[in-house]
C-alpha cells in the first residue's frame, strides 16, 4: 500500500487504524491515502515526529460539531438538515476553512475538504489552522427568503465554535455572497458584535477583501503559470478546457485570458458548452452569476457555441486542463482521453477532482500536475489577507491584492517545487506539496506538545 521506506510499517498502521476508525467515509480515506503516501521521504528524515505521534494526531480532527438545522419554508412547513463543522488542526492559526452547501454533503465529504485544507493552508504561510464544515441543504431553487431562514438557523448552533482567533469560515459551493451576508448578519445579531474578522468572503462594502471572488481561479492559473516556467513556457496562445461554471471556474477561465490564453469550455451538472471561438465571459457571467440559468443557455445565445448534455468535457482537446467543478470529477478514463489529446498541464481548481489513478496517469505522462491543495490555495490565501485587513481596518485596491496573491502562489509553487527536489522527486507536485506542508504543521505540533 506505501512504499517501502523505513517509516512505510507506521503509516500503514497509522492508516489502517485511521480507516477503521472512520468506517464508510471513502472521500476522508483518499484524502489520507494521498497525504500518507507521499510523506515518507520526510518522516525517514524526522523520526522525532513518528515518536511525537504526529500521524496518529494529524488524522483525528481536534473537534467534529454535528447538529440539526431545522427551518421553514415559504409554505410554512418545517424542514430539517443536517451540519457539520470539522475543525481539524490549530497548531498554525486560527481554523480556517469554507461551507459548503450541498445536498451530497456528509461527514466524509467535510473530513476529507477538512483534512485537504491543513496542509493547503500551511502552504499559503498565512498562519492558519484546517477545518471544513457545511450542510446537506440544497440553495438551488429556494428563496431568498427560504435561504436567510436556513442561514439563520445554521449560525445559531455554529456561532458558539466561531470567532477570528477560534475558526473563521469562508463560502464554498452553494454559499457565496448572499449566504455569507446572511450568516454573518445572523452572528453579529447573535453576539452582539461586528466582529469582521470572523468570517470572509464579505462583500467589499462591510469587510470584504478586493479579488476574493476571483482569488481560486485567478490562484490556480497563476500555479498553472509557474508551472510551464519551469520549462519556460507560459499560457499564452495554449488552449484550455475547463469544468464547472461557478467563481473557480469563470475567474480561472478570466484569468487564462488575461494571460493570452484560450479558454473553450465551461459546465454544470446538466453538460457542458464548447466555445471554439473562446469563453464569452461577460455572457458566462451573465447566465451564471446574474440570471443562475443552467450552463445551456449559453449555447442558446452564442452561435459559435455548442451545448452536449452529459458527456464529459475532458473529451474536448486543450492544452490545458483546469478541473474546477467538484470531487473525483476526473477519472482514468478522462485524463487518458487528455493525455491522447495532448494536455500539457493540468491543475486541481476544485478540492480532490482527480481521481488517484488519473493522477498517476499524468503524472506518468509527463504532465505538469498541480494538486488541488497547492493550486487552489489562492482563496483561502486571500481570505487570510482579509482578516489581516480586518484586524488592521485598512482596505487595499483591487491591484494591490492580486499582486499579494500573485506572490503568495508564487510561494506556494516555490514551496511545492523545491520539497519535491529535495525529498528525490522533482517535478512530483503531489510529494513536493505534502511534505513541504505536512514538515511545517508537525514542526508546530511538536513544539506545542501533546494537546
Amino acid at each position: 500500500m506505501f512504499q517501502k521506506s523505513p517509516s512505510s510499517d507506521a503509516l500503514s498502521v497509522v492508516y489502517q487504524t485511521a480507516v477503521a476508525r472512520n468506517a464508510n467515509e471513502p472521500e476522508f480515506h483518499q484524502a489520507m491515502h494521498e497525504v500518507l503516501e507521499s510523506i515518507a521521504p520526510a518522516l525517514d528524515e524526522h523520526p522525532e515526529f513518528l515518536e511525537a505521534g504526529i500521524l496518529e494526531r494529524i488524522v483525528e480532527p481536534e473537534r467534529q460539531v454535528m447538529f440539526r438545522v431545522p427551518w421553514t419554508d415559504d409554505h410554512n412547513r418545517v424542514r430539517v438538515n443536517r451540519g457539520f463543522r470539522v475543525q481539524f488542526n490549530s497548531a498554525l492559526g486560527p481554523y480556517k476553512g469554507g461551507l459548503r452547501f450541498h445536498p451530497t454533503v456528509n461527514l466524509s465529504i467535510i473530513k476529507f475538504l477538512g483534512f485537504e485544507q491543513i496542509f493547503k493552508n500551511a502552504l499559503t504561510a498565512q498562519g492558519i489552522g484546517g477545518a471544513k464544515g457545511g450542510s446537506d441543504f440544497d440553495p438551488h431553487g429556494k428563496s431568498d427568503a427560504e435561504i436567510m431562514r436556513f442561514c439563520q438557523s445554521f449560525m445559531n448552533e455554529l456561532y458558539r465554535h466561531l470567532g477570528e482567533h477560534t475558526d473563521v469560515p469562508a463560502g464554498d459551493i452553494g454559499v457565496g455572497g448572499r449566504e455569507i451576508g446572511y450568516l454573518f448578519g445572523q452572528y453579529r445579531k447573535i453576539t452582539n458584535r461586528h466582529e469582521s474578522g470572523m468570517f470572509t468572503g464579505k462583500g467589499t462594502g462591510w469587510g470584504g477583501a478586493e479579488v476574493r471572488t476571483e482569488a481560486t481561479g485567478y490562484g490556480a492559473v497563476f500555479f498553472t503559470e509557474e508551472m510551464f516556467a519551469t520549462r519556460n513556457e507560459s499560457i499564452e496562445g495554449k488552449t484550455a478546457v475547463v469544468s464547472g461554471s461557478g467563481n473557480v471556474a469563470i475567474y480561472a477561465i478570466e484569468k487564462v485570458q488575461q494571460l493570452g490564453g484560450k479558454a473553450l469550455t465551461a459546465s454544470d451538472s446538466s453538460g457542458y458548452i464548447v466555445d471554439e471561438g473562446g469563453i464569452d465571459l461577460e455572457l458566462l457571467k451573465q447566465i451564471k452569476e446574474v440570471e443562475r440559468l443552467r450552463i445551456s443557455a449559453y449555447a442558446d445565445r452564442r452561435p459559435s457555441a455548442r451545448y452536449v448534455s452529459g458527456g464529459s468535457v475532458w473529451d474536448v482537446p486543450g492544452q490545458i486542463a483546469l478541473p474546477s467543478a467538484t470531487q473525483n470529477e476526473l477519472s482514468l478514463r478522462d485524463a487518458q482521453a487528455l493525455i491522447a489529446n495532448g494536455v500539457e498541464a493540468v491543475a486541481e481548481g476544485a478540492n480532490m477532482p482527480c481521481l488517484p489513478d488519473a493522477v498517476h496517469a499524468f503524472q506518468q505522462a509527463g504532465v505538469l500536475f498541480g494538486p488541488g491543495k497547492a493550486a487552489n490555495a489562492g482563496g483561502v490565501a486571500t481570505s487570510a489577507l482579509e482578516m489581516s485587513q480586518n484586524a488592521s481596518r485598512q482596505r487595499w485596491n483591487f491591484s494591490d491584492s492580486e499582486d499579494r496573491l500573485h506572490n503568495i502562489m508564487r510561494g506556494v509553487h516555490s514551496a511545492a517545487f523545491e520539497a519535491a527536489e529535495r525529498y528525490g522527486r522533482p517535478g512530483d507536485y503531489v510529494v513536493g506539496a505534502n511534505t513541504a506542508a505536512f514538515v511545517k504543521v508537525a514542526d508546530a505540533m511538536l513544539a506545542q506538545g501533546v494537546i
